[in-house]
């Protein structure tokens, strides 16, 4: 209860006060910051995917300027030699705008990270954008783009259904939670509920040969996950574990020393007000280790 307090009340302290501890989560406002996390993260045996902070663009021109950051992430990548790819959120490249026009942006990043040899994620938003999103995907594999994937959020009702009825890709899928605030209708609302469908979900895509990104900071979900990879006698070429940036080091760096792939999701850029109120959403137990972390520095 107290944790939740915490964080609703966050949107009222200065911004200024609200990165002192929202940093550990961000790479930096710029790409250059993002590109010596990213190197960090090597060190440490793990990979990553750049994300570029930004969504729910109303304007043609801001969604070009996040197009032009985008295809700027890839050359960073490339010239860097980062084990790294790219991870876009479509209503940043015009979503909201026009499906069409959102299409062609997204169009022209996947088509250089082709020719570059990388990999471009589409970011799964709320659900007015969920169907909107798989049709990019599909639109952009009938052009035999096959460097692009998406993600499934478990938290949906309709994850099953379109998880079916993507099989036929063999896609490359990251399987989170979830974290938009979705109807009851839309959406499971219970820990275990969640828990217990993402448990679904995983042995699904893993029966339907998706390259599973396995997205989460659930322990109980993670020994879930190892389990099943033994029992199924996976190769690792056929799953990841995915994790944000600063969440659950030591599950991070178990996961590493167990041999498993870990890419870390690397956000960067100066929306990152929005970003980081959304994770201590997500998890107010987070915030409250932050807030005490700050009021009892010695």
């Amino acid at each position: 209860m107290i944790n939740k307090l915490i964080t609703k009340a966050l949107p009222l302290f200065p911004k200024s006060f609200i990165y002192l501890f929202a940093k550990k989560y961000i790479a930096g406002a710029t790409l250059e910051e993002a590109v010596e996390v990213c190197k960090s993260l090597e060190s440490k045996g793990a990979c990553t995917t750049i994300d570029t902070l930004g969504e729910f663009v109303n304007s043609k021109h801001q969604a070009a300027k996040e197009t032009e950051m985008s295809l700027a992430v890839l050359d960073a990548i490339k010239n860097n030699s980062l084990d790294s790819y790219l991870s876009i959120k479509p209503t940043s490249l015009g979503l909201e705008i026009d499906f069409d026009f959102a299409f062609d942006n997204i169009r022209s990043i996947v088509q250089k990270a082709k020719v570059l040899g990388l990999f471009v994620r589409l970011d799964m938003e709320n659900t007015p954008y969920t169907t909107k999103t798989l049709d990019i995907y599909k639109k952009l594999r009938k052009e035999n783009f096959d460097n692009v994937g998406f993600v499934i959020q478990a938290y949906l009702k309709r994850s099953i259904t379109d998880i079916e009825s993507m099989s036929n890709y063999k896609p490359s899928t990251r399987l989170c939670k979830g974290i938009y605030n979705e109807s009851p209708s839309l959406a499971y609302k219970g820990k275990e509920e969640i828990r217990d469908n993402y448990k679904k979900l995983l042995n699904l895509m893993f029966d339907n040969e998706y390259y599973v990104c396995i997205a989460t900071h659930d322990d109980v979900l993670l020994d879930y996950a190892e389990n099943l990879i033994k029992e199924k006698n996976l190769s690792k070429d056929r799953y990841e574990f995915q994790m944000l940036l600063g969440v659950t080091e030591y599950l991070r760096d178990r996961l590493i020393a167990s041999g498993h792939k870990v890419r870390i999701y690397t956000p960067y850029g100066i929306d990152w007000y929005g970003y980081s109120i959304r994770r201590l959403n997500e998890n107010p137990q987070m915030a409250g280790h932050i807030a005490k972390s700050i009021f009892t520095r010695k």
